[in-house]
């Protein structure tokens, strides 16, 4: 393949492949919590980062990482303890944090309109070598915290309460979810870009939930359905010259609405066969007076 004989090729494809891995497995803890445009929220922030990396003629990926990491934790104490106007208080840290990023790579020598644009939108093409071994790390770090402590991860999402009594460090993990989604949104940010790293961690969760039937099966047809739209995106972004983060977006959104189409008539089949075994169930049987009232079935 041709594809494969450019050195900037194999670093999208490996990059891409990554993303399509990191991205789906922290957005299916997201989605179950409903904290779906978490990632929207913290790629705003990052884009401080970005541009205080410019401007301090630093490596914009981890000093992107730094900055949402605090970013997110900043969002979890909000949420956790923020009342009526913790969504006010997120309002500015998302729009402060874009608002800031615009403002430091104005003011950085090395910044320019080009490259705020590959930063918000995705620049696959422009991974570096660096750039690799920074997203490497730092989605093993994901990998790792979402298969390690996935059992511990979907107790909190589904019953923060019940989590707490069993006596699972809730606090700590709720931060642990957030940092991740913050390295997340690092790891996607020349991919898919900050303005769209959230669609890739949501809209392939939601296609596997139109035919998942587990959680665990959700988590991994997700990530399957990741690398297909990331790895198919990037391919054809190469052949046809059109951004990767659109292409990638677009094909996890035709993903999305193919399953939904097929999965109708199945949802509305296990309606049926659920509604009619409910209906036998409840069917009482009259008992006969000379029987004793313990032959009585419902």
């Amino acid at each position: 393949m041709d594809i494969l004989d450019f050195a900037f090729m194999q670093r999208a494809l490996l990059a891409a492949l990554v993303v399509g891995i990191t991205a789906p497995a922290i957005g299916t803890f997201l989605v179950q919590r409903r904290q779906a445009l978490m990632g929207d929220g913290i790629g705003h922030v990052a884009l401080t980062g970005v541009g205080l990396g410019f401007l301090l003629n630093t490596s914009p990926v981890w000093m992107a990482t730094a900055v949402c990491v605090v970013g997110a934790v900043v969002m979890e104490l909000i949420r956790s303890y923020g009342k009526a106007r913790g969504d006010i208080a997120l309002a500015m840290l998302f729009y402060g944090g874009m608002a800031g990023g615009v403002m430091l790579m104005s003011l950085s020598s090395s910044g320019s309109n080009a490259n705020l644009t590959t930063y918000l939108f995705g620049s696959i093409t422009t991974v570096s070598q660096q750039d690799i071994v920074a997203i490497c790390i730092l989605a093993a770090f994901v990998i790792l915290a979402t298969l390690g402590l996935r059992r511990q991860l979907f107790a909190i999402c589904q019953d923060e309460e019940f989590a707490r009594v069993t006596g699972l460090p809730v606090r700590l993990l709720n931060l642990l979810i957030a940092i991740t989604a913050a390295v997340t949104v690092t790891v996607a940010m020349r991919v898919v870009g900050l303005l769209l790293v959230s669609a890739l961690m949501v809209i392939p969760v939601a296609a596997s939930q139109q035919i998942a039937r587990s959680f665990a099966m959700t988590f991994a047809l997700a990530i399957a359905i990741g690398v297909l739209v990331t790895v198919s995106g990037t391919t054809l972004s190469y052949y046809v010259d059109v951004p990767s983060g659109a292409s990638i977006v677009l094909l996890a959104i035709g993903v999305f609405v193919t399953l939904t189409v097929l999965a109708t008539p199945l949802a509305r089949k296990r309606a049926r066969q659920a509604a009619a075994a409910a209906e036998d169930g409840c069917t009482l049987t009259v008992p006969d007076a000379r029987r004793p009232a313990d032959d009585v079935r419902v």
